[in-house]
């Protein structure tokens, strides 16, 4: 037998098997096929559970390191805090708005009310919540990147944090921190320790610091004398500290309402509240701020004004500048500012008699002054003393402007080259039809035919003329002329907010129902004077922190807001208006002047806004109860019948701006204008269209000098003739005009119509305002209503005298 292996036959039954890898015992394995098309870009079921995994070991040690990494710090310095110092112009102190106005104390010494009411705003869960809101953080930082509005997302317990142991900046490392203090705070002290810390750090507005300053600071009362309702709106502030004061902003009391019933409701869904003591609850108006003396007079005022227009602006944090460190200049001057409060001093508040008078106790005066070229606000009127009277008058915007939007009509008109219904371009000679009560034509929201001052029939007018007089009829024709919403884009475009409340458009906006404030006016004017340049005005010229690190400021842009053009030509003819028209009391600034005067409706605010090339200033004299805060009719305010445009406010502009502009150059106005303006037609030879003494009306008292409206003649009142008076030249118009004189005139008709709606009734600016409609169709300015002549008392609703009204 061969030695050598033989062969080995397969069994029976069996399939021969295939060939082994040499070394190896196991049949070969078939490879896996690859992966193709986008396959390839789906990770593996390995890959992502290797990568969850990783990545929860991650976040666990990220965790577990964070949290032993983090301590919680000292309390930072907001206890220690600095005052902030406001500067003039010129580097002397304006104010300085003093240490941290903070009382601690203990959760027992804070109403239930009150906690329930914070817990309603800011974290309705707290007591069984964790110390952070994953979730709300989530939604709060997709709304914020969504443009959905910047968003918290904080529990009370990362506010206190944020509050009390680190500072305000907007960083990840803060966000941190914030994060892992407030877990292990959370583990360290109660939730009643978290809420007592957080109620006493907490920022109200009005510099108060913590629930029992704010308590203070807005009912006069402790911490735990607070109702729901006061707690309620205490709670609201922290919102928005400084917009829902409703007595320093009335016109944000809409808002701040809106925050309080959300605050209220919240409370009774919780049952903190019943829903009966719920049903019954009442906003609860906070009184007046009792501030201490460093912020008496005009300087409490300019340092909320300064404080607004730095957080509005962005260039500081609300919170930020609150725990103080700033070194803040002003764009004030203290020559002008001193300026200012004494010709209000002199030209109003010395001839209030508020014992024997009791609308005197209504007088209210605001203004502000604009340099035309830098935008830089160089003074500023508010209020007699910050501590007495809180609401700032020079940037309220609560009283109608009257008249004194008729500039921006005839400004709008030149700027897009409107025409009459006839078809002629409008400029200063054009002629209207000034006859009181005649429907507009070409306006298709409905009839609107508002009454002249007196009902006033003048005939045919140019608009120069219309403009000395203010006439009415006039002007809305002008605006259905124009297009309403070309003039209302005009007035934006000269430096309006476009969120002026009852700027719309309609044929009343020519009569001024908006309601702008001062220093709104003030810019818009300095536009006009400024050859149609607009730029927002300023009033900070330097802002430093901790006296090293200078804030940077946002730059002051200027465009060309209306043609040179159109608005030298508005000052040509706003020329006319103190030279011989409502304005001449405006002359005793000794220098070439245009301007404008207004009023609102019911005689409840009176105004004047004029301009030298160097200076532009708005004053309003304004009527308000001190304590309903109700607007009110000035009829008999200072002893006279009315106040009125061409009365107090321009004899104080007057003296103001004289002031203001001593030892300075005399320079006249350089004046490009529309072609045909540089001409003026004869006036009209109507016999009606003397105005009397007083703004556009032919009604009025006289003063014991003079004026300031019209001219100089004096009338006997009560004598419904409107007394005899010496006519300026042949113009038909009034005032000084060089000294020539033209035949003696009587004033209006009188017995008028009523200054309230006849039997039609007026209108709401759009509607059918004849038959003895408002003056503007109901809500209006009062530029033509009132009874006839001078009686002060000419005119009837049912029966009842009534006070006619001027401009």
């Amino acid at each position: 037998m061969s030695d050598e292996p033989q062969p080995q036959q397969p069994e029976q039954g069996w399939a021969p098997r295939e060939p082994q890898a040499a070394g190896n015992g196991d049949a070969k394995k078939p490879k896996r096929p690859k992966r193709t098309g986008w396959r390839r870009l789906i990770p593996t079921w390995r890959i992502v559970l290797s990568t969850c995994v990783i990545g929860l070991l991650l976040l666990v040690g990220g965790f577990f390191l964070g949290y032993q990494l983090v301590q919680i710090p000292a309390a930072n310095a907001a206890a220690t805090k600095q005052s902030n110092v406001y500067l003039y112009a010129d580097g002397s102190v304006l104010a300085r708005d003093g240490e941290v106005n903070r009382e601690s104390v203990g959760l027992a010494r804070i109403s239930k009310d009150a906690q329930h009411a914070v817990l309603a705003a800011e974290d309705r869960d707290f007591y069984s919540e964790s110390a952070i809101d994953p979730g709300a953080m989530v939604r709060a930082g997709w709304n914020t990147a969504t443009g959905k509005g910047k968003q918290s997302g904080s529990t009370i317990t990362q506010q206190y944090v944020k509050n009390y142991y680190l500072a305000q900046e907007q960083t990840v490392t803060r966000k941190v921190k914030e994060f892992f203090i407030s877990i292990k705070l959370d583990r360290e002290k109660s939730k009643s320790e978290i809420l007592e810390g957080y109620l006493n750090t907490s920022f109200f507005g009005r510099g108060a610091y913590g629930i029992q300053a704010a308590a203070q600071a807005y009912y006069g009362i402790d911490a735990k004398d607070l109702t729901a309702g006061q707690g309620a709106y205490l709670a609201s502030l922290l919102n928005a500290p400084s917009q829902y004061d409703v007595v320093a902003h009335p016109e944000n009391k809409g808002a701040a309402e809106s925050r309080w019933n959300y605050v209220m409701d919240g409370m009774a869904d919780k049952g903190w509240l019943s829903r009966s003591e719920r049903d019954a609850a009442k906003f609860p108006t906070p009184k007046a701020s009792t501030i201490s003396t460093s912020m008496s007079g005009q300087r409490g005022y300019v340092v909320n004004i300064v404080r607004d227009y730095l957080v509005q602006n962005g260039i500081v944090d609300e919170e930020e500048l609150a725990r103080g460190g700033y070194r803040i200049t002003t764009t004030l001057q203290k020559d002008k500012q001193n300026a200012f409060v004494k010709a209000v001093d002199d030209k109003l508040m010395s001839q209030l008699d508020k014992k024997e008078r009791k609308v005197d106790n209504y007088v209210r005066a605001g203004g502000a002054s604009v340099d035309p070229i830098s935008g830089k606000v160089v003074a500023m009127y508010n209020g007699i003393d910050y501590v007495k009277q809180y609401t700032p008058n020079a940037v309220r915007r609560d009283f109608q402007v009257g008249s004194t939007f008729k500039p921006f009509v005839f400004t709008s008109a030149v700027e897009n080259h409107s025409e009459t219904q006839d078809g002629d371009t409008i400029n200063p000679n054009t002629r209207y039809d000034g006859t009181s009560e005649r429907p507009v034509v070409g306006w298709s929201g409905g009839r609107y035919a508002p009454e002249n001052e007196d009902h006033r029939d003048y005939g045919d007018v140019t608009v120069r003329e219309a403009t000395d007089k203010s006439i009415n009829a006039v002007y809305a024709q002008m605006a259905v002329d124009v297009g309403s919403d070309k003039v209302m884009q005009t007035a934006i475009d000269l430096g309006l907010s476009k969120n002026t409340p009852e700027l719309t458009p309609s044929p009343s906006i020519a009569l001024g129902v908006a309601t702008a404030s001062p220093l709104d006016m003030a810019e818009a004017y300095a536009t006009i004077a400024n050859h149609g340049r607009h730029g927002a005005y300023t009033l900070v010229e330097k802002v430093m922190k901790d006296g090293k690190h200078e804030v940077e400021l946002p730059e002051r842009r200027e465009r060309q807001a209306v043609s040179r053009e159109s608005a030298d030509t508005t000052t040509s003819v706003l020329r006319s208006v103190v030279e011989k028209g409502t304005a001449t009391a405006a002359q005793a600034a000794g220098r070439p002047a245009a301007g404008k005067t207004g009023t609102a409706e019911e005689d409840t605010a009176a105004w004047f806004a004029g301009y030298t090339p160097e200076l532009a200033t708005v004053v309003a004299v304004m009527g308000q109860d001190p304590k309903t805060a109700a607007h009110k009719p000035l009829y008999g305010a200072t002893g006279l019948a009315r106040i009125n445009g061409g009365g107090a406010p321009a004899e104080i502009w007057g003296q103001y701006t004289r002031k203001a502009l001593e030892g300075e150059p005399v320079s006249d106005f350089d004046l490009q204008l529309q072609t045909g303006a540089d001409v003026t037609a004869p006036p009209s030879a109507d016999s009606s269209d003397e105005p009397g003494s007083g703004d556009e009306s032919g009604s009025g008292e006289p003063d014991d000098e003079s004026t300031g409206d019209e001219d100089s003649r004096t009338e006997t009142p009560g004598d419904g003739s409107g007394g005899t008076s010496t006519s300026p030249g042949d113009s038909g118009g009034s005032g000084d005009s060089g000294g020539e004189t033209g035949a003696p005139t009587t004033g209006g008709p009188s017995g008028g119509a009523s200054t309230e709606p006849g039997p039609t009734g007026g209108g709401d600016g759009d509607g059918d305002s004849a038959n003895g409609g408002t003056t503007e169709g109901g809500g209006g300015d009062t530029d033509g209503a009132g009874g006839g002549g001078s009686d002060p008392t000419a005119g009837t609703v049912a029966g009842v005298p009534v006070t006619p009204r001027r401009q």
